[in-house]
């Protein structure tokens, strides 16, 4: 495996392959003040509304298509989201998969992968077990392992959200991203090199690319916090770092109760739910580890949504009978006809 090989024009040729397969999530645009801050212009990428609820669609076909997948099929270590969107592409696919995920998974991801028609074995506490377990599963079986984040074509097909957000919001001043074990942000990072700020955010319990970024190199860091299911490896890919180092200006860590009030106000300013890995980089904002200049238009991925839901009610209705459409509905009616 090669750095050199995640680069802009495989990026694109990724984007065409798994186009069939994925969604074009719409984007919506909002005003700081929404959210109790300067004015700012604030695009919000709505990647949670991919199929299987995250990004990590992406990557799942983009391995399940341009890889030879053998008759044991496929094999995934996952917290959660990596699983769900692999068990849901070789489903598509016709393709037999086997997902291992620790028990720090929440029951709703566990649920979506059943759901999908994968075999789900729950092993150890965290993802470095579940990957243990599933490389020895491929090792005796011959399945296709596909990794969460360090692996060419799972980056590759996370760089086309990238490739996809710049087309719907070109001219960004910054882009806050989420990082776990550094897929999305390093597939990102790659698409843009270095045309628009790059910006980590990652939880202050599960500190993976800053201490890599200290060390000069990936290393073992603490793995837990609210998001430990989509934001706790133990450490970010080999691959995706030296990208970090060339594309990625910093890293902000946020704390839990940040990320709980992003979630809440994703859910009271937009009307959307998302989970705690997907909040993250709002969280930058509203805690003001990230400040804004004056005039400056700033990306938010809000990644995943694979989060238990709310107690919705029917919507009130006007007096001409038309539901009270939140900005993230208006931008659904238009960009998801």
């Amino acid at each position: 495996m090669s750095t050199t090989e995640i680069t802009r024009d495989r990026i694109i040729a990724t984007d065409q392959l798994i186009r069939p397969h994925i969604r074009r999530t719409p984007v919506v645009e909002a005003s700081g003040a929404d959210f109790g801050l300067p004015p700012v212009q604030l695009v919000f990428k709505l990647e949670f509304l991919q199929h299987s609820g995250s990004f990590k669609t992406r990557g799942a076909f983009s391995n399940l298509l341009s890889r030879a997948v053998p008759p044991a099929g496929v094999v995934a270590a996952s917290g959660g989201n990596h699983g769900v969107a692999v068990a849901f592409a070789a489903m598509k696919l016709r393709k037999p998969a086997t997902i291992f995920v620790p028990t720090v998974c929440s029951p709703e991801k566990m649920e979506r992968i059943r759901g999908y028609d994968a075999d789900l074995v729950v092993t150890g506490e965290r993802y470095a077990d579940a990957l243990a377990a599933s490389d020895a599963w491929a090792a005796e079986w011959g399945a296709l392992g596909i990794h969460a984040y360090d692996q060419v074509e799972t980056l590759l097909g996370q760089g086309t959200v990238g490739l996809e957000f710049e087309e719907q919001a070109p001219s960004l001043d910054a882009l806050l991203v989420a990082v776990g074990g550094g897929g999305l942000i390093g597939g990102v990072a790659a698409w843009y090199s270095g045309r628009t700020r790059i910006i980590g955010v990652e939880p202050e319990a599960a500190p993976t690319l800053s201490y890599a970024l200290k060390a000069g190199h990936p290393v073992d860091c603490p793995a837990g916090g609210i998001a430990a299911d989509s934001l706790a490896p133990k450490r970010v890919g080999d691959l995706m770092f030296p990208i970090a180092e060339r594309h990625v200006e910093g890293v902000l860590l946020v704390p839990d109760s940040a990320i709980q009030e992003a979630q809440e106000a994703l859910w009271r300013v937009l009307r959307v739910v998302v989970e705690p890995g997907g909040a993250a980089a709002l969280a930058a904002l509203l805690s003001r580890c990230y400040v804004t200049k004056p005039g400056e238009r700033v990306g938010i991925l809000l990644c995943g949504g694979n989060a238990a839901g709310v107690d919705f009610r029917k919507p009130s209705l006007n007096q001409a009978g038309n539901s009270n459409l939140s900005p993230v509905e208006r931008a659904l009616n238009s960009q998801l006809e």
